[in-house]
């Protein structure tokens, strides 16, 4: 496996499928709430906290999109074009500045929608300080988050050979490193989560009442499935750790010394009973793709998680068991 074109594509998913929903949403607010708003909307206010500007409707609707577009553009060609330079740290700024600024953009669509509507006329829209204040807040914090996730995983070095078992060269510090993700589970944790992102901004912006039943249970199933489509391996001189998601969070680890054996196994998702965390009897297998897997077995249950490399895995960490044990 290509570790960096696999955390590429699904980080190509998840870029464009928020990509076209923040475009609707700036578009589709102000369109669906036209019948309640002025022929001119109030689009910019003054120190006093009254509007002193205003657009048309479809320039309103538009004219963010426009900025969203070129944005997401400009963001996309930077990214490619340092590419050549550390992964991380170009997943990092990507996605903090298309996380940050699309939040931003539609709090701030939001913001306006809400201060124009039911207002006759332009000059009658409500103050929105208090909405952009908070929309400023939540940008930062996003995009902040958004950086630390995108920095995550920095190449570790990988001095694991083939074979079952490794030389471990003394005074060295060996680690092998891992990981796989899902590009249609992260399509599927991006939609629902825009699901949840539309209903919650259409409340915010006055449309609708702020629908709970709704917008919790596919903003929980966003976040479950996010935590499935992604996984990390790790085998050092501490054990294995297996981490989910995109923060790495939950993880699981077993020592060295709880390792009885580990191998590489091909497998299936027919086998093991679909996509995700299953369990069958086969143990408990984390199934992305078909192939290989890295299998471990402690305290007599089995555990697999679909990672290629597998073998290589493997051998480092039988290695590291059978160098405790000496």
């Amino acid at each position: 496996m290509n570790k960096s074109a696999e955390r590429g594509g699904g980080a190509l998913w998840g870029a464009a499928g928020w990509t076209v929903g923040v475009l609707v949403l700036l578009v589709g607010m102000p369109l669906a709430a036209g019948g309640r708003l002025p022929e001119r909307l109030a689009t910019h206010w003054g120190a006093s906290g009254g509007p002193d500007g205003s657009m048309p409707l479809w320039a309103a609707a538009l004219f963010p999109a426009l900025i969203w577009t070129v944005l997401a553009v400009g963001v996309g060609l930077g990214a490619r074009h340092a590419s050549g330079g550390p992964g991380g740290a170009v997943r990092g700024w990507a996605g903090a500045v298309l996380v940050s600024a699309g939040v931003f953009l539609i709090g701030v669509q939001a913001s306006v929608v809400r201060a124009n509507l039911d207002r006759t006329d332009w000059r009658e829209a409500d103050p929105v300080t208090g909405w952009v204040v908070g929309t400023i807040v939540a940008a930062v914090t996003v995009g902040l988050v958004a950086w630390l996730v995108g920095s995550r995983g920095r190449a570790v070095p990988d001095g694991a050979a083939d074979g079952p078992r490794l030389d471990l060269p003394d005074g060295q510090q060996l680690a092998w490193l891992s990981r796989a993700s899902n590009p249609w589970l992260h399509l599927t944790a991006a939609l629902t989560g825009l699901i949840a992102l539309a209903a919650a901004v259409a409340a915010a912006g006055g449309l609708t009442q702020l629908h709970w039943p709704l917008i919790a249970p596919f903003a929980i199933a966003s976040i479950l499935v996010l935590g499935c489509a992604s996984v990390q391996a790790m085998v050092s001189e501490k054990g294995l750790k297996v981490s989910f998601g995109p923060l790495g969070w939950p993880a699981r680890h077993w020592a060295v010394e709880d390792v009885e054996s580990a191998r590489a196994e091909d497998r299936t998702p027919a086998q093991v009973g679909g996509w995700g965390y299953r369990l069958s009897g086969l143990g408990t297998t984390v199934m992305l793709r078909s192939g290989e897997c890295l299998v471990v077995r402690a305290k007599g249950k089995d555990f697999a998680v679909s990672v290629d490399d597998a073998a290589r895995g493997a051998a480092l960490l039988n290695s590291l068991g059978a160098e405790r044990a000496g």
